[in-house]
């Protein structure tokens, strides 16, 4: 007998605890842990960064009031009254590439475990949320493993371990974790609008010997990048992603692609550039940034980026998600107000083709 699921079975966005990536460091005093996320975030500052802890503050009174202070450099201090909650924290966190978590107080999916004599009661009382150590850090240098680790852990000797002043190694091993998270790319094509200024699907017209439609995904897919078709009909192809957002244009085709994948980064594409060729794509696969929201191109005589010739990454989704909310369901109003990475690029390679007029022309330049 089939089980009975409640609620629409839907691909969730991988979370550790409390974010999409993130790594608990405990087992020293939080002075220590806090003074190397510090020195590890300026060095991998290039990536964007949060540290999740405790206040250590004693006869705290209530909160009655959520209080946002902007400071006129661009700083936000918060304080607020909603108690931690992980279906809160993982919204909160969506944006950031990696939160370090401080393990004194809240376990994380990963672990670093510092390895400190006046600690060892600290690690034995939280050995069962102690599950996947990266490395250990030694506070004095004739340290081992405590007997709890050395248990749980068989392979405790394989497990790569610094001394607390080798900070060069431990923020190289930082980093490569960080880098491990960039997530993978897949490719939509944008199909099935109404065309209605051209008079005819403009995915299917022939700009280089077959419909536009398959010239785009070739070239995703000379890249390596799995590809889809947007579609508004569900014929249950595999290479087809078909609308789940209704009647919202291209918006609806990038939410519809990261609900089938909200782990993935989307490079998505127009079929109405018949001026774009493999050197784009490689460039804008070159200067994808995955620490911004998307990476997107504009023309050196335009003001504003193009969002269908864009990648998106999966912090986008929810940020989409929250436009539509607030009914907006214009992807380029996201990109304007966003932390994204901009390419400029000439003019003629992103040209829209609307009209027969403008076809006309188009295949005369290309011919």
């Amino acid at each position: 007998m089939a089980k009975h699921q409640k609620h629409t079975n839907i691909s969730r966005r991988k979370n550790g605890n409390f974010a999409p990536n993130e790594i608990s460091i405990l087992g020293a005093k939080c002075s220590i842990i806090s003074d190397l996320v510090d020195q590890v975030s300026k060095r991998v500052s290039n990536y964007n960064l949060a540290y999740f802890d405790a206040s250590h503050a004693k006869n705290v009174e209530e909160n009655l009031l959520t209080d946002f202070t902007f400071h006129h450099d661009g700083n936000l201090s918060i304080t607020t009254t909603i108690p931690v909650n992980k279906y809160v924290q993982r919204i909160q966190f969506t944006q950031f590439d990696f939160v370090f978590i401080n393990g004194n107080h809240y376990s994380g999916e990963k672990q670093v475990v510092f390895l400190d004599p006046e600690k060892e009661a600290s690690i034995n009382k939280r050995i069962e949320q102690i599950s996947a150590i990266h490395f250990f850090i030694k506070l004095t240098q004739e340290i081992e493993p405590f007997k709890s680790l050395k248990e749980k852990f068989s392979n405790w000797n394989e497990i790569p371990t610094y001394e607390i002043n080798e900070i060069e190694k431990i923020i190289n091993h930082i980093s490569q974790i960080i880098s491990e998270t960039v997530p993978k790319i897949r490719g939509l094509v944008l199909t099935g609008g109404q065309s209605t200024r051209m008079g005819k699907d403009k995915s299917e017209l022939y700009y280089h010997g077959k419909p536009q439609k398959e010239f785009v995904k070739n070239l995703l897919e000379e890249e390596g990048i799995k590809t889809h078709y947007s579609v508004q009909v569900n014929n249950k192809k595999e290479d087809e992603i078909h609308d789940v957002f209704l009647n919202l244009g291209p918006f609806g085709g990038i939410c519809s692609a990261f609900q089938k994948d909200p782990n993935s980064a989307w490079i998505v594409l127009a079929t109405d550039l018949p001026f774009l060729d493999k050197n784009l794509i490689k460039l804008l696969l070159e200067k994808r940034n995955p620490a911004k929201v998307a990476t997107a191109v504009i023309g050196k005589g335009k003001q504003f980026p193009e969002p269908l010739i864009t990648i998106y990454e999966p912090k986008a989704y929810s940020i989409l998600l929250q436009y539509l909310a607030q009914g907006y369901s214009c992807p380029r109003k996201m990109l304007i107000n966003s932390d994204i990475e901009i390419l400029e690029v000439d003019d003629n390679l992103i040209q829209n083709i609307n009209t027969p007029e403008e076809y006309a022309a188009a295949i005369k330049e290309l011919n």
